[in-house]
């Protein structure tokens, strides 16, 4: 199957809340910890043009991920990558987040290009994209991306270890020449 891969803009908009609960549902199904956001916060990444959406050819929603920036954009996080169960394996997963990186590194050339994840599929993605393993201390120390794990399944394991430990594995890109 073919994919149209676009930036965001706010044309669509409309795809919010459908990317919102294929998050949730991907979350639950798969027991990841996936960071929950509201149908609002999709909305403005998708505005900004901070974000990547996947669509079939007859426009129906496919895909997703988000950018999001951290202490004054020095650190920059691709976050939310989501395929729809029944486009799984095709290779759309690796589309958007090299898109979305592409995206990032014209965006925000500067920064660091940071991530957390649970899932073996997007560590899997992020490792051929030029991610290596990164503990959390290389990770920013922005209060408000540590904030970002609160809605996470895994966040009590977090706060236990005074943010040295989780179930995620924390991922830097050094292509970004940083």
């Amino acid at each position: 199957m073919e994919f149209k891969i676009f930036v965001g803009s706010k044309e669509h908009v409309k795809y919010a809340e459908i990317i919102n609960e294929a998050i949730a549902s991907a979350a639950e199904v798969k027991g990841t910890g996936l960071a929950k956001r509201s149908s609002e916060f999709i909305r403005q990444k998708i505005s900004d043009g901070h974000s990547i959406i996947a669509l079939t050819e007859d426009d129906s929603f496919a895909g997703f991920c988000y950018i999001e920036t951290w202490a004054g954009d020095k650190f920059v996080a691709n976050s939310g990558l989501i395929v729809l169960e029944k486009y799984r394996g095709q290779g759309l997963g690796t589309k958007i987040k090299a898109a979305i990186l592409e995206l990032t590194k014209k965006l925000f050339p500067e920064a660091k290009i940071i991530g957390l994840t649970t899932s073996l599929a997007v560590m899997k993605i992020n490792s051929r994209l030029g991610y290596r393993p990164a503990s959390f201390a290389e990770l920013t120390d922005d209060m408000d991306f540590w904030k970002g794990c609160a809605s996470c399944n895994y966040y009590d394991v977090l706060v236990r270890t005074h943010r040295q430990n989780c179930l995620c594995t924390g991922m830097i890109s050094d292509d970004n020449g940083k």
